[in-house]
């Protein structure tokens, strides 16, 4: 583990001479690139020079022990010891998260789409939970959020939701909410007081650079129509919702929100590239977790994931068997305990993996 740490700091100070190379600072994309990388490395260097120094100062106790002949020095120096090596313990499994290679997508920006499943108009007003639930979990964390289209459903909710976040490392996060969310509870449409079972589909997409997708723009339909929806700032005279299809594939995007042609338009371009490239990433990631038999992140979108047990007030995440009863809360925003234990399942699964 040492060697590594070494290797990862030399790789570190070899980059922040890169950065401040006139030729790379002048290389848009490249200048990006490395700053990312240096950020990262960073945060290993910081964690290694603390594991490192408890190291030495471990060795600095043993010797102490060996060679002081003081009974209170000694005892000093033992207690010093456990102390140390506690944080030894501690910082070694750190390191070893640290040292896990991250998904090269973590870093991106996300588009979230959010669709009504089996269950009919409960099915849209779940899915508008869902799209309250993110919206506030967003606001804890300090990202941005952009509605690019949205399809509302005819009591409430959505039939179909899909906007963007940005902030930071915001897909190393999402990307566990993408599968079918499944709630169980008395519908507001049900007299009868039964309880009924309904779905909402989340895909949550790495946003796409254009360099990331090559994209032909002659493979591209572009059709524009009069917004829509259920009144208000949704509907208006001009023909400014934009409809993009790409042809080769047959992947339809449609944007609405704005009131500008042209900000749907780039919106919409911005969302046919995610779906594109997810798409390609789709295939290596369910490639991926066949080979590891992955419960946490298949790739597999119609994978049901979660299920919102009204009556017993209980959220039960499938991949890992972890059943809170907390409900309330986590529709409320707070899935941070949810996405946490996910972390560490899908990282114990890479430290299984990196020893076989």
């Amino acid at each position: 583990m040492i060697d590594k740490l070494v290797a990862i700091e030399d790789r570190y100070r070899e980059v922040s001479m890169l950065i401040v190379d006139p030729e790379v600072i002048a290389d848009n994309k490249r200048y990006a690139t490395l700053m990312k990388e240096y950020k990262d490395l960073g945060k290993i260097v910081d964690l290694s020079k603390r594991y490192r120094n408890v190291v030495d100062n471990i060795a600095s106790s043993r010797e102490m022990l060996e060679t002081e002949t003081d009974p209170e020095m000694k005892e000093m120096a033992q207690e010093e010891l456990l102390s140390l090596q506690e944080e030894e313990s501690s910082l070694q499994e750190e390191v070893k998260v640290a040292l896990i290679p991250k998904d090269p997508e973590d870093s991106k920006n996300v588009i979230v789409e959010i669709r009504a499943g089996t269950g009919g108009d409960e099915a849209s007003i779940f899915a508008g939970d869902l799209f309250r639930m993110y919206t506030k979990y967003l606001e804890t964390k300090g990202w941005t959020m952009e509605v690019a289209n949205l399809n509302e459903g005819t009591v409430g909710g959505f039939k179909e939701i899909v906007f963007s976040v940005s902030g930071e490392d915001v897909y190393a996060t999402m990307k566990y909410e993408s599968g079918v969310h499944r709630v169980q509870r008395v519908p507001a449409t049900e007299s009868q007081g039964r309880v009924h079972t309904s779905a909402a589909t989340v895909a949550v997409l790495p946003e796409a650079d254009e360099v990331d997708v090559e994209l032909n723009m002659s493979d591209v339909k572009k059709d524009t129509y009069r917004a829509s929806g259920a009144g208000g700032q949704h509907v208006n005279k001009t023909e400014s919702a934009v409809r993009l299809t790409h042809l080769p594939t047959g992947v339809v995007v449609e944007c609405q929100d704005g009131r500008s042609q042209h900000k749907n338009y780039e919106k919409a371009l911005q969302v046919l590239r995610s779906r594109l490239y997810e798409q390609e990433l789709a295939k290596k990631q369910a490639e991926r977790a066949a080979e590891r038999k992955s419960l946490v992140s298949t790739g597999d979108r119609s994978a049901k994931i979660r299920t919102y047990n009204y009556p017993q007030g209980r959220v039960t995440d499938h991949r890992i068997n972890l059943t809170l009863y907390n409900l309330q809360n986590i529709i409320d925003g707070d899935i941070n305990e949810i996405i946490e234990a996910l972390k560490v399942a899908e990282n114990a699964e890479k430290m299984k993996e990196g020893q076989a």
